[in-house]
């Protein structure tokens, strides 16, 4: 047989521990108004409106399954969605077209 000691053979030493007393509960109003004077944000989840406004729909069926990742700035950005959105074309459109611009202007 193997000499390996059985981990739950004897566990007659460990008690649990008692209660040292029972805790006071802080009453809810009190806990709030310590949250509010130190400007600790709630993890409420927040209200929102039931019927957001329709946002456009921004999936195409194109073929194109290769992603880029680029920083731009938050203008940038929503310049290009706004061009995408307003065209109605898949942003990968928007980028393929860019770039044929500037060849042209290059040529």
């Amino acid at each position: 047989m193997s000499d390996r000691v059985n981990p739950f053979g004897d566990l007659n030493d460990f008690t649990p521990a008692s209660p040292k007393g029972k805790q006071k509960s802080v009453k809810k109003e009190v806990i709030d108004q310590v949250a509010t004077d130190n400007n600790f944000p709630s993890r409420q989840p927040l209200k929102i409106d039931p019927q957001p406004a329709p946002q456009s729909q921004r999936r195409h069926t194109t073929g194109r399954n290769q992603q880029i990742n680029i920083k731009a700035t938050s203008a940038t950005i929503a310049k290009f969605y706004r061009i995408a959105d307003e065209q109605g074309v898949p942003q990968g459109e928007i980028l393929a077209r860019a770039l044929d611009a500037l060849e042209k202007l290059d040529q």
